[in-house]
């Protein structure tokens, strides 16, 4: 039997429950149940009896027995009911439940679990217009919620590579032996790798220690950085290039004596900690503008020029070899010399002579390498030139066509001039500045002194000026003659009549001669050089000599 009992606001009362229509709350239901009902009530309870025989005649399928107050007391006498009015229900001869006080919505609810538990509500008065806004207030049926993608990690490779195929049928056919054949097939594939691993594993391993062994050869990369200041023995601040400062520790493997504000150190590429020390801080420049062998050059192959060996032997290679006979006579020995003169009157091939005779540490610099395209790194090389040279002193600095940095200084706009101008001045401060170079001597060479600034050549900077000249007729025999030495000529070649005074001929122009005639001896496929290849190389090396000169007229 299903009983419904409609909503109400608030409890109803004895009163509301005597209207006829109330009861039709109580309903029957298809299938119902037998419920055996006995009350007692005393005194005023007596009105509730109406009520019973109401719901009795409502509800004409279920069987309540009523029993009178006699009757029901004996009931309740064996049932030890309470004096109190008391409604006990019974469910096929078994007590089900009772209710004390004559409680309205106990009673409802004894009902409805005696009845299994199939109570709801229906419209007050039993209208039925009224069940289709009953429905409109049913609860919806609960859903669960669209699952959210977000936050969630989407796994990456085919989910048949992580899960195996599950397997729904139950009873024995066809599709469940495919698809238990198919996973054996996925446990023999589990298995046989598993076995290439375990094969493969001693191989992993080989190539891992062979690994880390070579990662202790080759070692890992590291920073370099400046030490700005020593805070202790173990601490230091360094500076990064990208212009970071870190206060760092400092390795207990590392050389304190070599470390000094502003040196250049190895710092780990993960704690930044020092590690080492860059002894050799210089500009890679530097080091190719040192020469690891003396050039073939000797005083012998220079013909003539011996007013020039004798100078510079006493200004740069005397007071390197016997610096004594300079105390001893109570000078200072000459800081620098500077060659000019023509073009191709030997002064480089003068400058390799020395390098070849003297066992000093030779530095040979262009003035152009000096001019860099940033600010500030002409000086810088200017200044890490003579710091390896007194590093490796005796030294010999050579600097060919110093024209090209020092030059007159004069008012300009041109940030490159001014530049110039700033690596000059370094220059001047390493030649005659505060500190002593000791054993350091400069060589310049240039075509043009009359273009150079006066407070580059004057005395205690460069204090021997030496000059070249062209050769007269006795020192162009003699360069001829070391020219042609090596060379296979003819009888009719006269030397004496290849070089004459009136000619104009420097060393460089009489050794492109010879070199001439011996290609026109090859082109005539000719061993020996005649007369006339000399004859034809000299109108050559004249005629492209004056075109020079005439250009020079138009600028």
């Amino acid at each position: 039997m299903r009983l419904r009992l409609a909503s109400y606001s608030t409890e109803p009362t004895i009163t509301e429950l005597r209207d006829t229509e109330m009861f039709a709350k109580f309903v029957n239901s298809e299938k119902p149940s037998v419920i055996d009902f006995y009350a007692t009530w005393c005194g005023p309870c007596k009105a509730i009896a109406p009520i019973f025989d109401k719901i009795a005649a409502a509800v004409p399928e279920a069987q309540f027995a009523r029993v009178d107050v006699d009757e029901a007391q004996d009931v309740a006498g064996k049932n030890e009911i309470s004096a109190m009015p008391t409604i006990l229900f019974f469910k096929n001869g078994e007590q089900s439940g009772k209710i004390v006080g004559a409680d309205l919505q106990q009673l409802v609810k004894l009902i409805e679990e005696n009845t299994g538990g199939q109570g709801a509500s229906l419209p007050g008065g039993g209208d039925p217009s009224k069940k289709k806004d009953d429905k409109k207030k049913e609860k919806p049926k609960y859903e669960p919620p669209v699952e959210s993608k977000f936050g969630k990690k989407r796994r990456k490779g085919p989910d048949t590579a992580v899960k195996l195929p599950s397997v729904h049928p139950s009873t024995r056919c066809k599709l469940k032996l495919l698809k238990l054949e198919r996973i054996k097939d996925h446990l023999l594939l589990e298995e046989e790798f598993i076995a290439n691993q375990e094969a493969f594993q001693p191989t992993e391993a080989r190539q891992a220690e062979e690994r880390e062994k070579v990662d202790e050869v080759r070692g890992y990369p590291m920073s370099i950085g400046t030490l700005e200041e020593i805070i202790d023995d173990d601490h230091g601040i360094v500076s990064t290039t990208a212009g970071s400062e870190y206060y760092v520790s400092i390795m207990s493997f590392v050389d304190k004596g070599l470390l000094e504000p502003g040196c250049s150190v190895l710092l780990h590429h993960k704690t930044v900690s020092i590690v080492g020390v860059l002894q050799d801080d210089a500009d890679p420049m530097v080091s190719v503008m040192k020469l690891e062998k003396s050039p073939t050059e000797s005083y012998s192959d220079i013909g003539g020029l011996e007013s020039q060996i004798q100078e510079i032997k006493e200004a740069v290679e005397l007071p390197l070899t016997h610096p004594e006979l300079y105390e001893e006579m109570g000078i200072k020995p000459p800081k620098g010399v500077i060659l000019y003169g023509a073009p191709g009157t030997g002064k480089t091939l003068l400058a390799k002579a020395v390098a070849n005779q003297t066992s000093a540490t030779f530095l040979r610099i262009v003035g152009s390498e000096l001019i860099q395209k940033y600010l500030g790194d002409g000086p810088r090389l200017c200044r890490q030139i003579f710091q390896i040279a007194g590093e490796l002193a005796p030294s010999i600095v050579f600097i060919d066509e110093i024209d090209a940095i020092g030059s007159k200084r004069y008012e300009s706009t041109s940030g490159g001039e001014r530049e110039i101008q700033r690596t000059m001045l370094e220059l001047l401060n390493q030649l005659d500045g505060f500190d002593d170079r000791g054993d350091i001597k400069v060589i310049m060479a240039t075509n043009k002194i009359e273009s150079l600034d006066p407070a580059l050549i004057r005395p205690g900077r460069i204090d021997r000026k030496i000059l070249f000249e062209n050769p007269d007729a006795n020192t162009k025999k003699k360069i001829l003659t070391i020219h042609t030495s090596k060379m296979n000529l003819s009888s009719d070649v006269n030397l004496d009549e290849l070089v004459t005074s009136k000619d104009d001929l420097s060393g460089a122009d009489i050794k492109a001669m010879c070199t001439e005639a011996g290609l026109l001896a090859l082109r005539e496929r000719r061993m020996q050089v005649k007369a006339e290849d000399f004859k034809t190389a000299k109108e050559r090396v004249l005629k492209n000599k004056v075109e020079e000169n005439l250009e020079g007229l138009y600028l």
